[in-house]
């Protein structure tokens, strides 16, 4: 499949691949510990195989883009990490715990907050309750545990989430919707009040299924700029899944690139661009064509 060939964002410089928030030529330290790890991932539907064994890890405090084809498995990898699908083989360890088999509805509670690739708003509601929605897992009692403290400090902690969920519609500039009904938005619009709505859950890694897919050339900048902000500003370790090229070499420190279920590349995003093996697979470049870019013609 090609690459999309759409006009590609401009998007801010991306950050060093010496490290987040260094600049080339500083004093490096060790590498940042992983806050991901897959170990091996397999995942089989009856005698199809989405993934066979694929590892790789995310530093904690990087961006980290996964590329390839349709079908290469990328959304596939990502339900394995929030949990929505158990890898029929290997693990996956977050923060130095294995999550393999940890439920999905506890996974936010750790840490993990996720965007879809197809919407998945609650079109009736407002944006402001669709953020408010992220909150959940924050509140800090249920009802029979929680009546006490209903009538000394609910008010408060009600207005304490409500303020962090202004600062995020702050943050990603949608005030003047914030009592919209979200189903009544435009596409570009709705893609950024369901990033809100992850934020709101306060991740350590936020993972995004194609933020950029259906937005226009302005829509791609804004968010490949909110993106690295929640980087560098806000320190979340990002996990992203992305076609456009352009977004992928400006914003990631390092790319991982699938096809057909395996891991046929990773590194930083000129070292991969520049792989044989993606270029045919993921550029859509014929053999010839490759190996005039790699080897000098001989006169």
């Amino acid at each position: 499949m090609a690459a999309d060939a759409s006009p590609t964002a401009v998007a801010p410089a991306r950050p060093d691949p010496t490290g987040p928030g260094r600049h080339a030529g500083e004093a490096q330290g060790p590498p940042a510990a992983p806050i991901l790890a897959a170990e091996h991932v397999t995942l089989r539907f009856g005698g199809v195989r989405a993934l066979t064994d694929v590892s790789f890890e995310v530093r904690r405090g990087e961006v980290f883009s996964i590329i390839g084809p349709n079908g290469a498995g990328k959304t596939s990898m990502v339900n394995c990490i929030s949990g929505r699908y158990r890898p029929t083989e290997g693990a996956i360890r977050f923060d130095g715990k294995d999550i393999t088999r940890l439920p999905t509805r506890k996974r936010a509670g750790i840490g993990i907050g996720r965007t879809f690739q197809n919407l998945a708003l609650f079109g009736h509601m407002t944006v402001l309750d669709n953020i408010m929605v992220g909150r959940h897992h924050l509140l800090r009692h249920g009802f029979w545990t929680g009546m006490p403290y209903w009538l000394l400090g609910a008010q408060r902690e009600e207005i304490a989430h409500r303020r962090e969920v202004e600062e995020i519609i702050d943050f990603l500039e949608i005030q003047h919707v914030r009592k919209a009904t979200a189903g009544t938005l435009s596409y570009g619009l709705r893609k950024r009040v369901e990033l809100a709505r992850a934020v709101a859950l306060k991740p350590k890694l936020i993972l995004l299924d194609e933020p950029m897919a259906g937005m226009n050339l302005e829509e791609k900048e804004d968010m490949a700029r909110f993106i690295l902000d929640l980087n560098e500003e806000w320190g979340m370790t990002v996990l992203m899944i992305e076609h456009d090229m352009g977004v992928v070499m400006d914003i990631s420190h390092r790319v991982m690139v699938l096809d057909f279920g395996r891991k046929i590349a990773e590194g930083t995003p000129e070292a991969v661009l520049a792989d044989p093996h993606v270029r045919r697979a993921y550029l859509g470049e014929a053999d010839e064509v490759v190996h005039d870019v790699d080897e000098p013609a001989v006169a």
